[in-house]
């Protein structure tokens, strides 16, 4: 694009770009929607003008039609300079317009496909006050009873009805993560609503990949709103379905979601028994040993320390023939805080189960090695400390110039 020059009062005060869809607010300056509402929604406590600071006791937005024809004017006179012609504005959308639409779905199923697919476009805008109107219209709660329907039956029977539906609940699941429900509203749905949980879980178990991983996302959010109890009382069901979900690599993104959730859960009641006996351990391990991303890394070792906090978590990860192996390996080749956890989980191992058969295993695949290298490289005090503890806790065993370098031997805590 060549070299010009945009007017000043064709910008947006907020993001600094041209403005696509002008809007006034009262303080009489204009701003492009989007930017203006995102504002306004992010600081229900406090709404002020960006600009001049002053209180808005009236939200609402007035479109500024004569700056947006002014706009459209400009660039269609400047496209030879590489400015694209912006289009007309579309108009916002009103709760009442969402609320017929939900309305005729409700009473008229075969309206069902229509009214999600309008609802797809609204979510497409990515506005800000057009998510608000779903919520606030019960577009969440129309989306909910898509996903909570029976599908036991239907499945069973090769029919029109039955594909219709397994398209539509699949839809509903997008919609409902795409449109970022409010914490306020996922926390009504989890504390009112706990059937809604067992319908993502059956989704997790026979969906398809897609739907799994929009199930796995949704379950993370409304997880990290609920309350104690409800974190606590999870069944074991669900933890098998996240290990299963993990398992089966459906997308980066349901990866990370499944291990925050396990992450999320894991501190609570008995929920690491129940992690541990749907077969979290190796599967953890067995993403250690095939990833190198550094957040997913990060999180899977989170949750192996939470599940190496009890006996059943350590018995696993022994079991394991790379478990000891790959947790040492990832100390100094992640992060800081993987390195912390990999020190700790090692640290459990150390104190609570360290037979003879583990500590000489813990010497032949260099876990030794690699805590006499915490002690004598690593600038973590802390880490250093556990480090130097587990070395002096099994000197007799671990302290043999046979298995460990001369140079690494010298740093051997006495």
């Amino acid at each position: 694009m060549d070299e010009i020059e945009i007017p000043t009062h064709f910008l947006c005060p907020i993001s600094l770009q041209l403005m696509r869809d002008p809007v006034t607010i009262s303080t009489g300056i204009s701003y492009d929607r989007d930017s203006i509402e995102k504002w306004l929604y992010s600081c229900k406590n406090k709404q002020v003008c960006p600009v001049t600071k002053q209180a808005l006791h009236d939200s609402g937005l007035t479109p500024n039609h004569t700056l947006s024809r002014l706009i459209q004017t400009w660039c269609t006179l400047n496209v030879s300079h590489g400015i694209q012609i912006i289009p007309a504005p579309n108009p916002p959308i009103h709760n009442t317009q969402i609320a017929k639409l939900l309305n005729d779905a409700t009473k008229l199923p075969e309206t069902r496909f229509k009214c999600l697919a309008t609802l797809r476009s609204i979510t497409l805008e990515e506005g800000e006050r057009n998510r608000s109107c779903m919520e606030e219209s019960g577009a969440v709660e129309f989306l909910v009873s898509i996903i909570k329907r029976d599908n036991s039956t239907l499945l069973q029977v090769e029919n029109n009805k039955g594909s219709e539906f397994i398209k539509a609940r699949d839809e509903a699941l997008s919609i409902f993560y795409d449109i970022k429900v409010s914490k306020s509203c996922l926390r009504s749905i989890i504390s009112n609503d706990e059937v809604f949980v067992a319908y993502l879980v059956q989704v997790l178990e026979n969906g398809n990949h897609k739907s799994r991983a929009y199930a796995t996302m949704i379950l993370k959010n409304l997880f990290q709103v609920a309350d104690p109890t409800q974190l606590i009382n999870a069944k074991s069901e669900l933890f098998a379905q996240l290990v299963r979900a993990l398992s089966d690599e459906i997308s980066q993104q349901a990866t990370k979601a499944a291990l925050k959730l396990l992450v999320e859960l894991c501190p609570w009641g008995r929920n690491r028994i129940k992690a541990v006996e749907g077969g979290a351990v190796f599967v953890l391990i067995e993403l250690l040993l095939g990833t190198s991303e550094t957040r997913a890394s990060e999180l899977a070792l989170i949750v192996l320390g939470h599940l190496c906090g009890c006996a059943e978590g350590r018995a696993e990860l022994l079991k394991h023939g790379a478990g000891l192996a790959i947790v040492s390996k990832k100390i100094f080749r992640v992060s800081h805080g993987a390195s912390n956890m990999a020190v700790r989980i090692i640290s459990s191992i150390s104190k609570f189960s360290a037979t003879s058969r583990v500590l000489q295993e813990m010497l032949e695949v260099g876990v030794v090695r690699k805590l006499i290298l915490v002690v004598k490289v690593d600038s973590n005090s802390k880490r250093k400390a556990k480090a130097r503890e587990m070395l002096k806790l099994h000197s007799r065993v671990w302290r043999n110039p046979a298995c460990i370098s001369c140079h690494l031997l010298s740093s051997y805590p006495s």
